[in-house]
């Protein structure tokens, strides 16, 4: 296992800056943000899919320092239902596969998107309940009028440019949020479908992230995954429950908040974690995103390599002399 970071952590910092201070950390790898909600701070992919010379500084400044790029993250809604939005969403996201393939980096994360409720919607609309029959409406138009014909166009595209695995981060608001929505896409769609594994979002969502990853796994759906971690507020929740939509800004009064890992549940079942993904054959990157409003960027960003540094399995072992 290699540790990277989600870029958009030091989206103050020049691309050589981060990568120096990261090195200097112990971090083998950068998750690099080059469009959509990510942003590009570090890396535009519009303009590095159409310029060599600037493609090629890119990857000697990581080389300088011994770098490799985890992931291409483009995070964005490429079927809102705004069609302007969607044509910003959706340029980001070609131009970032054309860069993947250029580069040599075969894994794209991303969201599913969420369309509107029906054909005149001008906003997403996240279906979260199964009645009134409305939500079925919405659900049916969503899935096989925008989603499905969006993703199979989608993913034609990626695998022309050489991607492999679209990692789609499971995240409420959009239609793949937990497990079953992910394999229903990767089902319609095609097998360059798969998870991004995130916690925190699934913490509050009451999944048992060692279930999760043994669902996707064996279903070889599991294709990266996000280290960042939620602490309850069971105060909120006892009163209103999980559904919440109280400003992040306001930590005492919502349900949950996002935190740095070890500070919404403890090291025992973040090693059980690190050793499932093991157990299932994913040896590979974990991403560390901080997002905890209660610490800085640096100070949770470095609690969470050394908490990762000890937590993660960075040697097989090949003697296993008691077996």
């Amino acid at each position: 296992m290699k540790i990277s970071v989600v870029s958009s952590i030091l989206a103050d910092f020049s691309l050589e800056e981060s990568l120096k201070y990261l090195s200097g950390l112990g971090v083998e790898q950068f998750e690099l943000g080059v469009g959509g909600y990510p942003g590009k701070a570090h890396a535009d992919a519009l303009i590095l899919h159409k310029d060599k010379a600037a493609r090629e500084k890119l990857m000697e400044t990581f080389q300088k320092y011994n770098m490799s790029i985890s992931a291409l993250a483009v995070h964005g809604n490429c079927v809102h239902p705004n069609r302007e939005i969607a044509a910003k969403f959706e340029a980001d996201f070609e131009a970032a596969c054309i860069l993947g393939g250029q580069l040599g980096i075969d894994r794209i994360v991303t969201f599913s998107g969420c369309p509107g409720s029906d054909k005149s919607a001008q906003l997403p609309a996240w279906v979260t309940c199964a009645w009134p029959p409305d939500y079925q409406q919405s659900l049916e138009y969503q899935w096989n009028e925008v989603l499905i014909p969006y993703w199979k166009k989608a993913t034609a595209f990626a695998k022309d440019c050489g991607i492999s695995r679209i990692a789609l981060e499971m995240h409420p608001g959009f239609c793949v949020y937990n497990p079953a929505t992910c394999l229903r896409l990767r089902a319609a769609a095609g097998e360059l479908i798969g998870a991004n594994v995130d916690p925190s979002h699934l913490f509050w969502q009451g999944m048992d992230i060692l279930e999760v990853i043994r669902e996707l796994s064996q279903a070889g759906a599991l294709y990266y995954f996000h280290a960042k971690d939620t602490q309850m507020l069971e105060h909120s929740v006892r009163c209103n429950g999980v559904l919440d939509t109280t400003s992040f800004t306001q930590i005492k009064d919502r349900a949950w908040t996002f935190r740095t890992l070890g500070y919404g549940h403890d090291a025992l079942l973040w090693k059980q974690i690190f050793s499932m993904l093991k157990i299932f054959g994913y040896d590979d990157t974990i991403s560390i995103e901080h997002e905890d409003g209660l610490m800085s960027p640096k100070e949770g960003l470095e609690k969470a390599i050394r908490f990762v540094k000890e937590g993660i399995i960075t040697a097989d072992n090949s003697n296993m002399w008691w077996a």
